[in-house]
């Protein structure tokens, strides 16, 4: 919070804002699972049926974001995607009854997630110096971090206090949306933009759009099934769930502004190449770690893979300072990372149903020898990456 003290104006504002919808990943990624095992009964092969409505706002966000900005700036578009996101935990908490209306309530909260994803990149780095990317960023991350911290602290103690109460937890979700929204509302940054492209494809960035679907694969297999061997094959409760977010939340409030400054110093390649190294650890560890030891360390040493891969998801940014290092146009920003995320979203539509498919007929253990051999291809994919040479300013 001293970071809060040392900032005023639209960067206090981001902070804040970015704190708050942390709040509500931190609620939605620590009890999603939970719920539609405990609620609706779902098994592995329905839970990997399920992404492929949950994604598809991901898949359209490069329409929808495109549209969005030809009407109004990024701040206001971040607005709206906290409202949709509001409305659909509501929805989950108290009006989702049956499949339909599951379905319908997830892919609303998901199309206010996504499209927050698709601004929030470009917002902070109007907040950069130039050479100061990573910095931003990571102080961003290390404020959503602290906002899982807290939205997962209420899941657990709410969880403690009362049992699993979804009504509850997605209730709390939604005002911490509704807050989020406001904070975004009062942003002055980008007013005097002129707007951005409706549409962006160049054959500049086929990097940047590759690395985008590899991180879509990362994200579904682990978003998904990592948390699913802990919830399906160990019976992992909600609270302990949450208690293992509350961790990596910890830690990442104090490394995310840290791997900022690194990719600042390494640069791009060597941060995106170490993650896929560290990737193909963690899916050898879900894979092997129930043959390799007794009970109960095979269960502490998937809670460390659990919360190492959490850590890992904060090198993303450097995905969004790439970008901008390569960027023929700054206007070509907000609609190539729209793009890059329907690029994600089409192997993440598809990737779950097989990933499922393939844990019922063959086991887990092949879900994350798959995702393993894709990082490795991802590895020399991320040794491609070349940026101009800048002469970096110190960030604020």
């Amino acid at each position: 919070m001293n970071l809060l003290n040392r900032v005023t104006g639209d960067f206090r504002r981001v902070l804040l804002a970015t704190l708050f919808f942390g709040a509500v990943s931190g609620i939605f990624l620590s009890t999603l699972n939970n719920y539609l095992s405990d609620v609706h009964g779902f098994s592995a092969e329905s839970r990997g049926w399920l992404e492929f409505p949950r994604e598809l706002p991901g898949f359209l966000i490069f329409a929808v974001v495109g549209f969005l900005l030809t009407h109004m700036r990024e701040s206001r578009i971040a607005a709206l995607a906290m409202i949709a996101t509001a409305v659909g935990a509501l929805g989950l908490g108290f009006l989702a009854p049956n499949m339909y209306l599951l379905v319908l309530f997830i892919v609303i909260w998901s199309l206010g997630d996504h499209i927050i994803f698709a601004v929030e990149g470009p917002i902070g780095l109007k907040l950069a110096k130039r050479g100061g990317e990573g910095r931003r960023l990571g102080q961003l991350g290390g404020a959503r971090n602290l906002g899982v911290i807290l939205g997962v602290a209420c899941v657990w103690l709410l969880a403690r206090l009362m049992g699993d109460r979804y009504d509850l937890f997605y209730l709390v979700g939604a005002v911490c949306a509704a807050i989020a929204g406001f904070f975004y509302l009062r942003l002055t940054i980008g007013r005097q933009d002129v707007p951005s492209r409706r549409l962006v494809y160049r054959r500049e960035y086929r990097i940047f759009y590759a690395i985008s679907a590899l991180f879509g694969i990362r994200k579904q297999i682990f978003m998904v099934f990592g948390t699913w061997v802990l919830v399906s094959l160990h019976g992992v409760p909600v609270s302990t769930i949450a208690l293992l977010y509350f961790i990596a939340s910890g830690l990442g409030v104090l490394l995310r502004p840290l791997l900022g400054d690194v990719i600042d110093w390494l640069g791009e390649r060597v941060i995106l190449a170490t993650d896929e190294v560290m990737l193909i650890v963690v899916c050898l560890i879900y894979a092997y770690a129930s043959n390799m030891l007794p009970e109960p360390w095979d269960l502490r040493l998937l809670y460390g893979a659990y919360v190492l891969d959490h850590i890992l998801f904060a090198l993303r940014v450097a995905r969004t300072t790439y970008l901008k290092k390569i960027a023929l146009d700054p206007a070509d920003i907000t609609p190539t990372i729209s793009l890059g995320i329907t690029i994600d979203h089409v192997v993440a539509m598809s990737l779950p149903v097989l990933s499922g498919f393939i844990w019922e007929r063959y086991g887990h253990q092949y879900v994350f020898l798959m995702a393993a051999g894709i990082a490795v291809v991802g590895f020399f994919i991320c040794l491609r990456i070349r940026v101009p040479a800048v002469q970096p300013e110190e960030a604020e």
